[in-house]
């Protein structure tokens, strides 16, 4: 069990060294996202979905301007202005964070001196405790449980998830456009992360994902933290397999399976899942370092 903590204690120290950098690591970076194109694809009614380099981002554009869930890293912020500009929109008036990581806060720095940025209380505290974090990033903002944003003629309902990927997460219902944006609580047809560190917690993931579904209907249109606009079929799928493969994991290490066999029958039994961020490996590590399966 030691060995287990320590290889998550790692991962987990990637993780923020790659996604959760302040605004002056992102200056150094510049070049890394020098060619990354922030492309729009409408959903419906007033949102759109912006993909680019991290998470994406939800966007509502209307008579009272525009409202953005997420804004991916730092150096990508002159470009969404851009897509933004070209579906009608302009600079944010509001960004709503649906959780602390840098991929999906990054922006907060540049947006933060126009907009007014809300978070759940836990997001604020984190980016707070980041050394030198710019003071324009941080949200001003912030809620404990849920949250109503009235714009651009429509209720939108912020549901905070409480111990799932973080412990600051939510996920932004837009009811009249019918569009959910999940956070990270969707990784499209991948494994997830489950953010230990930050208070995650995989049977709780389990839980908020299953809650979110109870919420939504057949045909609300969901935005995933990473990968493709989806529906709520797809969600209910990478649910499912979250929901299996959890199951069998822990089973095979409570028979004494090693990681490397247990990661063998996860790429035979759901080919393809473990190619994003959290491969097989990865995957397996979370769940055997989780400190309360079945709570």
């Amino acid at each position: 069990m030691k060995n287990i903590k320590c290889n998550t204690t790692l991962f987990a120290a990637l993780f923020t060294a790659l996604f959760a950098g302040t605004l002056a690591s992102f200056a150094t970076a510049d070049d890394r996202f020098a060619s990354v194109e922030v492309t729009a694809e409408k959903v419906n009614g007033n949102v759109y979905m912006l993909k680019g380099a991290g998470g994406n981002i939800g966007a509502s554009i209307g008579e009272d301007g525009t409202l953005i869930i997420d804004d991916q890293f730092g150096p990508l912020a002159a470009k969404i202005v851009g897509a933004l500009e070209g579906i009608g929109g302009d600079r944010p008036r509001l960004v709503l964070n649906t959780h602390w990581h840098g991929d999906h806060t990054g922006s907060n720095p540049q947006f933060g001196t126009t907009a007014t940025i809300v978070s759940h209380h836990n997001v604020r505290v984190r980016l707070a405790a980041e050394d030198g974090y710019p003071r324009s990033g941080l949200p001003l903002i912030t809620y404990g449980e849920n949250l109503s944003v009235h714009f651009n003629d429509e209720e939108i309902e912020v549901l905070h998830l409480p111990k799932g990927h973080t412990d600051g997460d939510s996920i932004v219902w837009f009811k009249t456009s019918n569009v959910v944006h999940m956070g990270d609580h969707f990784f499209n047809q991948r494994y997830p992360y489950v953010d230990l560190g930050s208070g995650g917690d995989v049977d709780g993931f389990i839980a908020n994902v299953s809650q979110a579904l109870a919420l939504i209907t057949p045909d609300t249109y969901v935005i995933p933290g990473h990968g493709p606009l989806a529906s709520r079929s797809d969600l209910q799928k990478t649910l499912d397999v979250i929901v299996a493969s959890t199951a069998g994991v822990r089973e095979r290490l409570a028979a004494g399976e090693d990681h490397a066999a247990i990661a063998a029958w996860l790429q035979e039994t759901y080919p393809g899942w473990g190619s994003g961020f959290i491969n097989e490996q990865r995957w397996i590590q979370i769940i055997a370092a989780d400190t309360t399966p079945g709570a």
